[in-house]
């Protein structure tokens, strides 16, 4: 059963770089362990502004993030001392666990490769036994990634388990994640297992129940597996879900279950206790406000 429709709101990071923010959300935080998602782009930028989008170095705690192409391409650096390009169709899965920072830089031309640069940025919240282990960085080529084919429908599991397949990407509590391109006319059922399950539309016009929706639209389900979608026009679609972990505060890029420990880390970068990118060190982004 569908419970509720999110239509994403249209944010501008800097130089042109604009994101559908679709959560958190105020009448829904989160989609099981999921607590954010942006969908950047496609965005073509002139060599000019290439690197003046550049994301600088910023903390997190409490999560893992989930970076995915859909085209062009991104430079990860961490205070682990990680150097990582990062191309559509693979995984990269940072967990900040106790305190973590990192940069995204763009490269010209190859940052807006294949009709610009797009991106879905997940965050997944940690179990709170997890909030604060060690952080960690873990890269997965595609072709480490189970290809599922079905009935006009292309499916990558990013990670989890959902159709009877497991993804080898390291999480720490039960979900799917799932990158889905559809044929016109192509009809198929959500996964079930899990007591909370989302579709994202990133392209395309699919339809669900009889009503039509579009890109920037996220549906959200319990664990159905009787919900089938429909797409009208070739689709991309963003699938994931799984088992929600309870309450979650959310500040800027920290998270955690306890209210003080977003303070800590707050005053912690705002002191510049937090390490840096050993070779992105020269600048960072300050604490808002």
């Amino acid at each position: 059963m569908l419970e509720m429709v999110i239509n994403a709101r249209a944010a501008d990071l800097g130089h042109g770089l604009t994101v559908r923010r679709v959560l958190p959300y105020a009448k829904r935080r989160h989609v099981g362990p999921f607590v954010f998602l942006d969908h950047a782009g496609p965005v073509p930028l002139p060599a000019d502004y290439s690197r003046a989008a550049d994301v600088r170095p910023h903390p997190h705690i409490g999560l893992s993030t989930v970076s995915y192409l859909l085209s062009g391409q991104i430079t990860h650096r961490d205070s682990l001392g990680t150097l990582q390009v990062i191309r559509p169709g693979e995984v990269n899965w940072m967990t900040a666990g106790r305190g973590i920072s990192h940069s995204e830089r763009f490269t010209y031309p190859d940052s807006y490769a294949g009709g610009g640069l797009e991106l879905m940025q997940l965050w997944v919240a940690l179990p709170e036994a997890d909030e604060a282990c060690e952080p960690a960085f873990t890269h997965y080529p595609a072709s480490d990634l189970p290809v599922i084919e079905s009935d006009g429908v292309w499916m990558r599991l990013v990670a989890g388990s959902a159709y009877g397949e497991s993804s080898p990407v390291r999480t720490h509590s039960p979900l799917f994640y799932l990158h889905t391109e559809w044929q016109a006319g192509a009809r198929h059922a959500l996964p079930g297992g899990h007591p909370e399950q989302a579709v994202y539309v990133a392209k395309g016009d699919i339809e669900y129940g009889g009503q039509r929706y579009q890109p920037g639209q996220l549906l959200v389900f319990g664990d159905d597996t009787d919900a089938v979608i429909k797409a009208r026009t070739p689709a991309t679609l963003m699938l994931f879900g799984g088992a929600p972990l309870g309450e979650r505060h959310i500040f800027w890029n920290f998270v955690s279950s306890r209210k003080d420990r977003i303070e800590q880390a707050k005053a912690d970068w705002a002191a510049g206790r937090f390490a840096l990118p050993p070779d992105d060190n020269d600048e960072w982004i300050p604490l808002p406000g």
